[in-house]
Formats: structure tokens, sequence, C-alpha cells
């Protein structure tokens, strides 16, 4: 009896949930999607060459994107750690093909030349960046 008298009191004092909140159902998935779990269908790296032969750069700018070495560091370019080639100051772009004699004790040349026929010339292209005369742009000099 006094086990069925506190389940009364219990139940006196608590409200029962109205019936309207019984009958609310939640959806059972997110509207909309996620933006998790988003990767592999991103295009690919486009790698070449970004600025043209004449162009004005900034310092900073992508000169080329490449994988392997295709075009190397002129004057005031420089070469980053994925081979990105970047202008470091500002000015026009030029592209030189010139001729390549590696060291002749490298191991390049112990691999490469030993292969091409005799008489055969190496060219490689360089990136480079003339700068741009600076008119009308005063520095201060520190005094010695």
């Amino acid at each position: 009896m006094a086990l069925s008298l506190c389940r009364c009191v219990s139940r006196g004092l608590v409200a029962p949930p109205p019936v309207a909140l019984l009958l609310v159902r939640d959806a059972s998935k997110k509207a909309g999607g996620s933006s998790k779990n988003k990767g592999g269908n991103s295009p690919g790296r486009r790698y070449g060459y970004k600025k043209l032969d004449g162009d004005f750069v900034h310092a900073g700018n992508i000169l080329a994107t490449q994988r392997v070495m295709r075009w190397h560091p002129g004057s005031q370019v420089g070469i980053g750690r994925n081979k990105t080639l970047f202008a470091l100051e500002d000015g026009i772009v030029r592209y030189t093909k010139e001729v390549y004699v590696p060291p002749p004790r490298s191991e390049e040349s112990r691999d490469v030349i030993c292969q091409l026929p005799a008489g055969a010339i190496i060219y490689k292209t360089f990136v480079n960046v003339i700068p741009a005369p600076q008119e009308n742009r005063f520095k201060l000099v520190g005094m010695m």
C-alpha cells in the first residue's frame, strides 16, 4: 500500500506531457546537405606558364607552375618548394634559351651527356624579370 501511495504522489506532482508534443516528429536527415567530405571533386591543378613574354608583373606574381623543371629561374625570379617560379621585383617577363654545359664530374653529365650523340647541344629555358625603372620614387638611404 505504501508503495502505490508513493507512485500516486509522484504522478500527482509531475504534470503529464501535452499531447501535441508527443505527436511532433523530427526530420531523420539534415536538409541542405553537409559541407563535410567534399574532397575529390575539385578540378586538377593546371600546370604551365602564367605570364607570357613581355607581360608586366609585380613582385610575388606567379610566373609558372611545373611538376618537373621545365623552366629555370633567371634573374629576379625565385623558386618555391613545389618548383613554382615567382617574380622577386616589379618588371617585365623575358624567356631566354641558353646553352647549358654541366660540370664535367657531375651526376647530370654522367647520366645525360653520355647518352647524347656527339656534338649535341643542351638548351635550358630561363625565366627572367627585367626590373622596371623607378621614376619619381625616392627611397631613404641610411647614412653611414
